[in-house]
Formats: structure tokens, C-alpha cells, sequence
């Protein structure tokens, strides 16, 4: 039977423990209580500090073994994350705790596949949760009061939680059969291109749109590492902008890794590769004081790339196509790569295009599979979409 988890620190939260477990064995769930803790418990629990310990590349006493606390939920971490990576019954999965009992749960939530539910209630829910949540779907629900006893309050918000989760364990998301899968990227400067893609192509596929901020194209990336993506159309690689030239909204040096990994289908451009992101104007760095900026809207100010930048970012890019051996095309769209670098935009410059375009070409080792295609289009203009889509419909049925 597939099996609720519930974790935390049972040495410091295991009041709160065994009432979250208690309601969800009321709903009907079937609730299994794990120790991360590293100090003696205070309740009794089905799974102890020591067996999900055990899993440490040294071993339990990495965890156990040590009186500085910092270590200790350091090993735990690796620990409870080698311990989730090995199990196959989890309905679901539910974590209460403060600092060091959120880093220690969050880690082994990341290690379980996209659509098992996972709600983490934590005193952190209200700040930055991105080192938990990363690309993952945990849902994170604020804990309001510490966890340090139970009170009306925190029964209330753990009730709410456990219900939750023993309802979502019940009624699970139906299988997902059919149409093959495709990853797309989109950013609201290239939203007319991959919105008229995605109508092209879902007849035939099950598109799946991924927003660029960074964590978008990396998400898009672990699920073709997965297999779960049968092919991409990565119109907006602007997330290589921030990366290289310390925006906010940044790829990784493994962006395009899963794409020479698995040889899947691919057709790229240079989509919104005119921008870095970062934040409100004022969070601007000042060494690119006197820097064309536009302000996307109050939180978000836009700087476009210059030439000398574009060819950087041509090359890296060509350079990740290199050791792509599957079926690739980039697609170039020489009239503006965003809804700004358009004639009387406040992004358009040729010159700095042309540096992408001819670094991009330079730069890609180009052979029978993997090609670069010019198009005399802009990126939003309805015919670059069409030659987009039929060049994925090329390769995919090859």
C-alpha cells in the first residue's frame, strides 16, 4: 500500500509529529512517521533517526556520530536525500520544521518524481524558499507560530496540512497517456512565437511551456534527462544572458547539457538573447551605469546586450551545440530576436544582432544533423513559427 510520509526532527517537533500524523490516519491516510532528528526522539516512530542515517555515504555515525549541530544536519541532509532516492511506496510526502528540519526534508522531496505530493510546513515559508523548493514541486505552507508546541494555531495549520495531503494522496492525478511530450521555452517577448508553435503542434504532442527564468529552462532540461521529453524547441535561450554577465534570472554552464545527453530532437534560436534581467532599476550594478535599460515593469528593468557581449554569447552557445549529436536546428531570425528589437524598439540594434548571428555561425560545427537556418523573419513574425515548427516536425520523423 502506498504510503504517506511524514518527517521532521523528532527529537524537537515530535508533538507536532504525531498530531500531523494522527490527522491524517483520521482522513483515511495511511500516515508512516520518519525521525530526521539526530538526537533521542520524544514520540515513537515507524522509521528512526539511525535507518535514514544509515544511508550517509560513510555511514549513520556521519550523522549521529557528531556533537556540532551544523555537521549533523549537514550529513542528515545528504542522508534523508539518499533515503527518498530509494523508495517506491510514497503516495505522498509531508515535512514540518524550522531551519534546520526544512533543509533536511526539502532535500529528500527533491529527489522524488514531479507529481508526488509534497508539502513542507516551515517557519521559512514566507521568505526566499528558492535553496528548497529549487526546481522541484514542493509546496511550501507558511507555519506562522514556531514549531515549538502545539497551540490553537499551529493544530489549526497542521490540520489544514494534514487533510491536504491525505487528499491528495487519495485522489491522485490520473497517468498520463498518449501524445508524446516536448519541452518550449517562452519569455513575454517571444510569447506571440511559441504560443502560435504550441497551437501547431498539439495535435501531435503534448506541448509543455517553460517561462526562461532560470529555473524554467533547468526544469525543462532534468525532465528530458528523465525521458520524459521526446524533443524541445528552445525558442528562448535568454537565460545564457544572465548566466554570463551576472543577471538575475540565469542558466546554468549545463544549460543544453541534457540535449547532448539524451540526442533528442531539438530546434533552438536566439530568442530575448538581446536582455539581461535584473531586478528594480536601483538593484542595477553600477558598472553598467550608462547601459541601455528599459523598464519591464516596477520589480523587472531589462539591459540589452551590446555587440561584444552578443558574440560571447554566440559562441557559448555554439559551443553547447557542438556537443549536441542528436538531430538539432537553430533558426536565426535576422529582423529581432524579441518584441523589443524591432525597428523603433527600444532594443533594436543591428550591429549587435549581426555580432550574434555571425559568432553563432562561426562557431557551430555545422554537419548533416545539426544546422544553422537564417530566416529573413522577425522571431514574433507568424511565418518564423511555421518554419519553426516544420523544422521540428523534420527531425522528429526522421
Amino acid at each position: 500500500m502506498a504510503r504517506i510520509y511524514v518527517v521532521g526532527t523528532a527529537d524537537t517537533k515530535g508533538e507536532e509529529l504525531a498530531y500531523l500524523a494522527e490527522v491524517i490516519r483520521g482522513a483515511g491516510g495511511a500516515a508512516v512517521l520518519v525521525d530526521v532528528g539526530t538526537r533521542k526522539p520524544t514520540i515513537a516512530v515507524d522509521i528512526g533517526a539511525r535507518d535514514v542515517a544509515y544511508h550517509h555515504p560513510q555511514g549513520a555515525d556521519a550523522a549521529l556520530g557528531t556533537d556540532d549541530r551544523g555537521t549533523a544536519v549537514a550529513a542528515m541532509t545528504e542522508a534523508f536525500a539518499a533515503f527518498t532516492g530509494q523508495l517506491d511506496d510514497v503516495a505522498a510526502i509531508i515535512g514540518l520544521g524550522g531551519g534546520g528540519g526544512t533543509a533536511i526534508v526539502t532535500a529528500g522531496m527533491r529527489t522524488l518524481p514531479y507529481g508526488i505530493p509534497k508539502i513542507m510546513v516551515s517557519t521559512l515559508a514566507s521568505g526566499d524558499t528558492a535553496p528548497y523548493i529549487d526546481i522541484s514541486d514542493i509546496i511550501m505552507m507558511p507555519a506562522v507560530t514556531d514549531i515549538a508546541g502545539l497551540n490553537r494555531l499551529s493544530r489549526t495549520i497542521l490540520h489544514n496540512a494534514g487533510q491536504a495531503i491525505a487528499a491528495m494522496a487519495a485522489n491522485p492525478a490520473p497517468r498520463a497517456e498518449g501524445k508524446p511530450a516536448i519541452g518550449l521555452t517562452m519569455f513575454g517577448v517571444t510569447t506571440p512565437c511559441v504560443t502560435a508553435i504550441a497551437k501547431q503542434l498539439r495535435g501531435d504532442y503534448d506541448c509543455m511551456i517553460f517561462h526562461a527564468t532560470g529555473t524554467g529552462g533547468r526544469t525543462m532540461e532534468a525532465l528530458a534527462d528523465s525521458g520524459i521529453l521526446g524533443g524541445v524547441v528552445d525558442i528562448t535561450t535568454t537565460e545564457v544572458c544572465d548566466f554570463l554577465f551576472g543577471g538575475v534570472l540565469p542558466a546554468t554552464a549545463d544549460r543544453l547539457g541534457a540535449i547532448a545527453r539524451t540526442g533528442i530532437p531539438y530546434v533552438g534560436s536566439v530568442g530575448a538573447l538581446d536582455m539581461v534581467n535584473f531586478w528594480a532599476l536601483q538593484t542595477v550594478p553600477e558598472a553598467f551605469t550608462g547601459r541601455n535599460l528599459y523598464k519591464h515593469n516596477p520589480n523587472v528593468t531589462l539591459m540589452r546586450t551590446t555587440a561584444k557581449e552578443c558574440r560571447e554569447i554566440g559562441e557559448w552557445i555554439g559551443a553547447k551545440l557542438n556537443e549536441c549529436n542528436g538531430p538539432v536546428r537553430f533558426l536565426i531570425p535576422e529582423k529581432g530576436v524579441s518584441a523589443l528589437d524591432i525597428e523603433g524598439g527600444a532594443f533594436f540594434d543591428p550591429e549587435a544582432d549581426a555580432a550574434l548571428f555571425a559568432a553563432l555561425e562561426a562557431t557551430v560545427k555545422q554537419t548533416g544533423d545539426r544546422r544553422i537556418v537564417r530566416l529573413p523573419l522577425h522571431i514574433n513574425d507568424p511565418k518564423f513559427a511555421k518554419a519553426t515548427t516544420a523544422a521540428f516536425l523534420e527531425i522528429a520523423t526522421q
